[in-house]
């Protein structure tokens, strides 16, 4: 086959770039944001009287910063990182997955919402008891904090190592790095519970989306122009069909597309991080407003950084001698943004974007932290706690989880590093891997008259299981010994985990049901 022809683009003047690391006016900007966190969360802090005021605002926030938060939440670092290095080694195909946003909208703000919003809960696991008993709640509950530790744990890790490449530190430096990182997001969203969540998330995402614009104008105006829009398909770009029956395939148009509404629908769904911003809202009609909020600001920014990766795919194929020798192969395309950010930015520039990146990472651990507390007080705590306690305590004991969690996430951020892939597949292989299943539950439990606990449990097990055979084929079955991927792409496992889910437990319930009515005979 024939060599794919590659981007074209006016060589770039540009200047020689300077030794990876931040000058002292970059560290001063990125320790006066960080500061500035820290005096939210006591702000916010010494106000806080209720348990409900600490989970979810008193439910009475502005939908509009809900939005935002949500957008910040979910996404964070590990968007901040996977998107520039997606379209910069793999191909800008992925890029489609923002034409399901309608799609999910109309989903989730005129289905699911109506529902949901009945009931106003503390833990998003307390609609599970009712219909399904206490044992369903606590498999949810379970299942939602090993989710959020392990997206806790990778997003601390990217930061981290992300960090460790702007400065130019050994591999050895990136737990404490992550130590730094968690202490920060975990102190104040300790102190300040949910309201310094969403106000710290709204200047987050600003520096987010700043860090992402700021790359695209530098590298324009260095070029002297949009030259660094590609022309034809480039070279280091994997073949990306609109579909394929071949499964292996890395990246198809549909597969995107029904990866994203898929996992966008179930975590909108079934995730506390999700559910406790739409109850932190006064009605359905302004939890609609904060899901129309979080994609608009999800598209603009996910499209934004995804035109960051090709503006440096351009910036470095006219420019071929800045790329250093260690990361010239594709295999390191998610290291180019944090490298760029510290090696091709100016002073200044580069301290607002750092702390973007740093933003990024900070806005996922608060929220993470913020809402694995608000489970684990609401649903094993109040749940099974024989005295009684006064609400000054409450939060003070909300508190100490909060702070228990953040270290924990810190300590298992150094495993994450050896699951294989870039970080779009490690996402969907552990982060992901739990949002489907979990969301099955609240669907059998809202939505299925027929369902028994004991066929939703089946289902769910089943799910599971046929989603991680799909995230870990490679290993398991051996991978593409022509193209060394899985045989089965990422891409499908929500699709898979969801088919299953919904097929074993809805017939294991039927099941269950019938046997039920079978009348008894006599002895």
């Amino acid at each position: 086959m024939p060599p794919v022809p590659s981007v074209t683009v006016l060589a770039a003047t540009a200047p020689t770039p300077h030794a990876a690391g931040l000058t002292p006016v970059d560290w001063i900007i990125v320790a006066l944001y960080a500061a500035s966190t820290l005096v939210l969360g006591w702000w916010f802090g010494r106000r806080q009287t209720t348990a409900k005021e600490y989970f979810i605002g008193s439910g009475s926030m502005h939908p509009g910063l809900i939005g935002v938060s949500l957008f910040a939440s979910l996404l964070s670092t590990i968007t901040y990182l996977s998107i520039p290095g997606e379209t910069y080694g793999k191909g800008p195909v992925y890029l489609t997955n923002y034409l399901a946003y309608p799609f999910i909208y109309l989903i989730v703000a005129f289905v699911l919402l109506p529902v949901y919003m009945k009931q106003q809960v503390t833990s998003a696991y307390e609609l599970l008891e009712e219909r399904l008993g206490v044992g369903i709640r606590l498999l949810g509950a379970g299942m939602f904090l090993l989710l959020r530790l392990v997206w806790m744990s990778l997003l601390i890790y990217l930061m981290s190592t992300s960090i460790a490449t702007m400065i130019g530190a050994e591999e050895k430096w990136v737990p404490l790095i992550a130590a730094a990182t968690g202490l920060i997001s975990v102190t104040y969203a300790t102190m300040g519970g949910l309201r310094a969540v969403v106000i710290t998330d709204l200047m987050q995402s600003i520096l987010l989306y700043g860090g992402a614009v700021l790359v695209i104008a530098v590298i324009t105006w260095r070029m002297g122009g949009f030259s660094w829009w590609p022309s034809q398909w480039n070279a280091n770009w994997d073949s990306q069909p609109v579909f394929s029956i071949d499964p292996s395939v890395r990246v198809t148009v549909v597969g995107t597309f029904l990866s994203v509404l898929i996992w966008y629908v179930c975590t909108s769904g079934g995730d506390q991080v999700s559910i406790q911003r739409f109850m932190a809202t006064r009605s359905a009609r302004e939890a609609r407003v904060a899901i129309g909020i979080q994609l608009c600001v999800g598209a603009l920014v996910g499209l934004t950084l995804g035109f960051a990766g090709i503006a440096m795919l351009g910036y470095f194929s006219a420019n071929q001698g800045l790329l250093p020798g260690d990361l010239s192969a594709v295999s390191q395309a998610d290291k180019i943004f944090p490298h760029f950010i510290a090696a091709h930015l100016p002073p200044v520039v580069s301290g607002l974007v750092v702390s973007g990146l740093f933003a990024a990472a900070m806005s996922s651990v608060d929220s993470g932290v913020n809402s694995i507390t608000a489970v684990v007080t609401s649903d094993f705590f109040d749940r099974f706690r024989k005295e009684p306690v006064t609400e000054k305590e409450h939060v003070w004991i909300a508190r100490i989880i909060a702070f228990t969690v953040g270290v924990i996430v810190v300590g298992c951020s150094s495993f994450i590093g050896k699951v294989p892939g870039n970080i779009t597949a490690v996402t969907n292989k552990t982060v992901n891997l739990l949002t489907v299943p979990i969301f099955c539950l609240f669907f059998f439990a809202l939505f299925v008259k027929s369902a028994r606990p004991a066929g939703v449990l089946f289902g769910t097990l089943c799910g599971t299981l046929a989603g991680g055979l799909v995230a870990f084929s490679g290993p398991i079955f051996g991978m593409n010994p022509e193209t060394g991927t899985d045989p089965i792409s990422f891409q499908w496992i929500p699709l898979v985990t969801l088919t299953v889910s919904l097929t074993v437990g809805w017939t294991a319930s039927l099941a269950i049901a019938a046997f039920e009515r079978q009348p008894e005979r006599p002895s």
